[in-house]
């Protein structure tokens, strides 16, 4: 497999593009009628420009998480307390028409079943159009089809593809997988939320997903929480990883040093898990994690 070194390493730091003030800032609790607690106390925060890495095992709340920034926990009957301050504002105080103008502006969310979350009976064009309308009314047919063919550009699906012209069926998983991602990105939004983006996809293509997730976040400035059980992906493009176990962080540290100096028992648990570098040299477990290891 072709070695090349992780994102993580490259940016560094000190990346311009980092911002001392946090972009995402949050002390949240949460649960669900018969099952409080699945958020105790959660604290995290995520600057311009960085990718935090979210890791932990299935049931830990990764998900609701994400679900509890967004503000819809509401659909599955949840309910979140604390504060989420979102570029000065918390966003439990706003009313839910104030949210609305958020979503999908200035925070955007990325799932990890991309055929799913796409409406199998409109055209890739049509619903990259109705994504733009939302927050963009009154805008002309031109500007509109500019802002989808630049978002196309940006995760490498030109218009000679012939994709704004197909139906979701037509496209394989990693095809989906970026036109989510333009979707999301269509509106230049600050804060991008990635809710186990690549299980969904095969080893070459999850390769090639997380190094447009780096690139993305450099080229926009855009913050990233990158949600994932897989913590050698995360470790491939994250600047911090966040290590949840029972609704709260246990550990968030710079990615080097977490892997080289985890603090706890959880950590170090995960670690001792992963496969051994002969394994990655054998081909076992995928490009993402031979470039995130032999980085470190």
């Amino acid at each position: 497999m072709e070695y090349r070194p992780a994102h993580t390493w490259e940016r560094g730091c000190d990346s311009p593009l980092r911002d001392a003030t946090p972009l995402l800032s949050l002390n949240l609790s949460a649960g669900f009628p018969g099952r409080a607690g699945v958020l105790r106390d959660l604290r995290l925060e995520v600057r311009k420009g960085e990718i935090v890495g979210l890791v932990g095992q299935s049931g830990c709340g990764k998900s609701t998480l994400a679900l509890a920034i967004l503000r819809l926990l509401y659909l599955k009957g949840g309910k979140a307390e604390g504060t989420i301050h979102f570029k000065d504002r918390d966003l439990l105080s706003l009313k839910e028409s104030q949210m609305r103008l958020l979503r999908g502006r200035e925070i955007a969310l990325v799932l990890q079943s991309p055929i799913a979350a796409l409406n199998p009976s409109l055209r890739i064009g049509t619903q990259m159009e109705e994504a733009w309308k939302v927050h963009a009314r009154g805008t002309t047919a031109a500007e509109c089809e500019r802002a989808i063919l630049r978002s196309f550009e940006d995760v490498a699906l030109p218009p000679s593809t012939g994709v704004l012209r197909q139906y979701p069926s037509q496209l394989s998983v990693g095809q989906a997988q970026r036109v989510l991602i333009a979707m999301a990105i269509l509106h230049r939004p600050a804060l991008l939320i990635a809710d186990e983006p690549t299980s969904a996809l095969d080893i070459n293509t999850q390769a090639e997903i997380l190094e447009l997730f780096a690139t993305l976040s450099r080229k926009l400035g855009m913050g990233i929480l990158f949600i994932s059980h897989d913590l050698l992906s995360v470790a491939t493009i994250s600047d911090r990883v966040a290590v949840m176990d029972k609704g709260q962080i246990v550990e968030c540290q710079e990615t080097k040093t977490l892997f080289r100096n985890p603090s706890h028992p959880l950590t170090r648990r995960m670690l001792s898990a992963l496969p051994s570098l002969r394994h990655l040299a054998e081909g076992d477990a995928g490009p993402a994690a031979e470039k995130s290891l032999k980085a470190s």
